[in-house]
This record gives C-alpha cells, structure tokens and sequence, in this order.
C-alpha cells in the first residue's frame, strides 16, 4: 500500500470514521511476559515490576510522574492494551514521545516551547479513573496541555470500568490520533506536531502520598503501517 501523505491543519478536532483499513503486518507484542528489556525508565522514579504476566506500576511518594518507554520508536500504528489502574491514581500511555538529554526549544504553532532535558514530552492517551472520567482523552504531556478532553463525550466516560480490565484501542496515522475506550470511540484528533517517538506507560506523581498504587498493563500488541 502506498504511504498517505496529508495537508492538515495543525490541530483540527473532527467527526469519528473508523479507518476503512488495517495495517498489512502482524501483531506484535510489545510486552512478552517475561521482563522489561525492550523498555526503559524515564522521568520520576516510579516503580515497575513483571507479575502475572503483566506490566505493573506502583507509585512512590515525591517524584516526579513516570515513565516506562519502549526502546523503539513507532510512527503509524494500531496499539492495543488492556489496564486497571486504582481508583485513586492518574496514568495514560504516552504514544510519539520524545526525551531529549539536553534543553531543547520546539515550535508548536505560533508559540516557542522550552523542554528541559530528561523530561518525557508528547501525545498521552489519558487514563482517569476519577469523577471526571476521562480516560482515551488525548493530553499533551509537558507541551500544550488538552488536546481532546471527553467532556461532550458521555459514552466513552460511562464506558470506563472501575477496578476492572478495561481495553484501549489506539490508531495513529499521519496526524491522524483517534482512540476507544472498551470498544467505545473516544478521542479524534488531527495534530501534526510529531509524526514519531517512543510508546511508554505512565504512574503519575502522587505528592507526599505514602501508601503504593498501582496501575497494571497486560496483552499489549501493535501493528505499523509502513
């Protein structure tokens, strides 16, 4: 299949069609089960750990959010993954995510953004077990900020399930991001900032929070487009 190339605007919020196509190649587990050598930690000095088979997160108190990243960068892709994730703890996957190893400035637009080295930046597939409920929105970690909030959305908050397995689909193509949340269309966003990055799988900072929390991942699998 021959690459798409687009002419989008920098950042368009649009209507949801599913993508009339799949990737040609296999899945592929990004997680076996075994450890984490394909992946490294950045950021914040969360704890994780392999049991049952899953990806397991587990907050520490002072330190920053963190980060578990793949070693390869992933462009146009399906993810997919389950998580469950304590009702009291913020996480997301970071998709087209960067960490530079020294101060780097970045143009988004019209606005200039000073990233600090050793700080994981880029698109965040929320996962928000609070009120709120906005797990499959799409944040701008340590950029802009909101790209897709669910607050017109009401299916895809009633679609998150507390203290369960919940499944997040997530397909990137061109600046196309789109997500659902348990098979329920969640996030559409069309933003042509990075075309690229790392995937990584994030524990938020707690504060002076003691008691561990913890988010689990498991049946991580992605598909490219070449």
């Amino acid at each position: 299949m021959k690459r798409l190339f687009y002419a989008a605007p920098f950042l368009v919020l649009t209507t949801f069609p599913v993508l009339a196509d799949e990737p040609e190649g296999n899945w592929v587990n990004l997680f076996k089960g075994k450890n984490l050598d394909a992946w490294v930690q950045r950021g914040g000095k969360a704890k994780y750990r392999v049991e049952d088979n899953q990806i397991v997160g587990s907050s520490v108190p002072n330190t920053n959010n963190s980060f578990l990243c793949t070693k390869k960068h992933y462009a146009d892709f399906v993810l997919e993954l389950e998580f469950k994730v304590h009702p009291e703890l913020n996480s997301g996957v970071q998709i087209r995510s960067h960490c530079f190893d020294e101060d780097k400035i970045i143009e988004a637009g019209d606005k200039k953004i000073k990233i600090r080295a050793g700080v994981v930046h880029g698109y965040q597939v929320e996962i928000d077990p609070s009120r709120r409920a906005w797990t499959g929105g799409i944040y701008d970690e340590s950029r802009r900020g909101w790209l897709y909030d669910l607050k017109k959305n009401e299916p895809a908050r009633k679609a998150f399930k507390q203290n369960e397995w919940n499944k997040l689909r997530i397909e990137c193509r061109g600046p196309s991001i789109k997500t659902w949340l348990n098979g329920v269309p969640a996030a559409d966003l069309k933003d042509s900032l990075t075309a690229s990055g790392f995937i990584a799988l994030q524990v938020h900072g707690v504060g002076k929070k003691e008691e561990p929390m913890e988010v689990r991942f498991r049946n991580l699998r992605i598909r490219e487009w070449k």
